[in-house]
């Protein structure tokens, strides 16, 4: 990385080799241990602590302090710019540098930046390798992939409970906050149209068995119920609120920070669905510690490349199929199929397998529009499929004659 901050105002005119292009590291980086350089780089930081900076961080970001960068967390991202939280303010800053072709490397909220120190406009010159981050695929055909929110230790599942619960729709939801590295964390909005405490058990229980290992909190912000469980929660890191529209994630949002700061629309009666109060990505500080992330609402929420995440959404699933005659079996007509066995007994619902079988057939399509050896792998089986099927008709028809 260059040391000089002299550049063109037109982006056209930028040296595309000086952009960064580390890949994010989307499994879960531990961070480095304190910096040998001698160069105490948290202590002009100090003022970031509430924003999630620590020793690690500084530890990384040691090398462009060195150059005279400065530090700071992206706290927005607009077209082309980003407003960065650094230990002197909130500034706004030229994204040119950090916006490659590659949407899974284009800096994004929760990143942490390395900004210049002066400049009219002050370029983003690169950020920190991420800890976490919550991606989904686009609705591109390419099924590339979009970061959501970056170095997140909590992803909370915002799930209204004016209408019918979709489960399938949670563990969707679930797959992709567990295969980003945070801690998923369900919390069901309006609790207060469930006046209900039995019939409000009820559903804590359907979500919970759809939960495996993570909490499921029941909330009502206008009421405050919940409220300051969560906080206790998400006070410890950087939490993003994620959730389809009309979930009540900005009314959540403005009960943990104690104040009206996001924007409040009604839902529709009809289904329950609202419009998009939220329209970027946000971070901020909480008063009771640590930062939240508002998302706008996710109408769609493809996988991208979570098999390890769905496999713990069902972990029970993965867990009979280990008492399965075969290796490989698919839980379908097998015998010795513990899988099966679990549906028969009442002990797992069918639901669940399905749900398991639609996601992870979801994700091995996306996959293999980007593994060509996986697509060949699909193919063959198909086609072995295929034959062992017309086997089957030939001779059931030689049984029939």
């Amino acid at each position: 990385m260059s040391s000089s901050f002299s550049l063109p105002h037109d982006t056209s005119e930028l040296n595309t080799s000086e952009l960064n292009t580390s890949e994010p590291d989307l499994r879960g980086r531990s961070a480095s241990g304190p910096s040998a350089s001698g160069f105490n780089s948290s202590a002009p930081s100090r003022p970031l602590a509430a924003y999630g900076w620590d020793d690690g961080w500084a530890a990384e970001f040691a090398p462009y302090a060195e150059q005279g960068l400065v530090p700071g967390r992206v706290v927005r991202v607009d077209r082309g710019q980003c407003d960065v939280v650094t230990a002197d303010g909130t500034l706004r800053a030229d994204t040119a540098f950090v916006t490659p072709h590659d949407p899974m490397r284009v800096i994004c909220t929760g990143d942490w930046a390395a900004v210049e120190p002066v400049g009219d406009p002050r370029f983003v010159r690169t950020y920190l390798p991420r800890r976490t981050a919550f991606v989904r695929s686009t609705s591109s055909s390419r099924s590339e992939g979009q970061i959501l929110a970056a170095n997140v230790d909590h992803a909370i599942i915002a799930v209204s409970l004016a209408v019918e619960l979709d489960l399938a729709r949670i563990e969707r939801f679930l797959a992709l906050a567990w295969e980003s590295g945070a801690q998923p964390l369900v919390v069901l909005t309006k609790a207060d149209l469930v006046p209900d405490p039995v019939g409000l058990s009820y559903l804590v229980q359907d979500v919970s068995a759809a939960a495996p290992g993570v909490r499921v909190l029941p909330v009502s912000a206008t009421g405050g119920e919940g409220v300051e469980a969560l906080a206790s929660v998400v006070a410890g890191g950087t939490s993003v609120l994620l959730g389809q529209s009309g979930a009540g994630k900005s009314t959540l949002a403005n009960a943990l920070l104690g104040d009206e700061v996001m924007a409040v629309q009604a839902a529709r009666e009809v289904d329950g669905k609202g419009r998009h109060t939220t329209t970027t990505r946000n971070l901020l500080v909480l008063p009771g510690g640590g930062v939240l992330i508002d998302t706008p609402g996710l109408r769609g929420v493809g996988l991208y490349d979570a098999e390890s995440g769905v496999g713990q959404v069902f972990s029970e699933i993965a867990e009979l199929a280990t008492d399965c005659r075969f290796h490989d079996c698919a839980h379908e007509a097998e015998p010795g199929c513990a899988v099966l066995a679990a549906i028969e007994d009442g002990s797992l619902a069918e639901r669940r397998l399905d749900s398991y079988r639609k996601l992870l057939r979801e994700n091995q399509r996306i996959v293999a529009k980007t593994d060509a050896r996986l697509r060949a792998e699909i193919r063959r089986d198909w086609k072995a499929k295929g034959a062992e099927g017309r086997a089957n008709g030939a001779l059931k028809r030689g049984r029939l004659r």
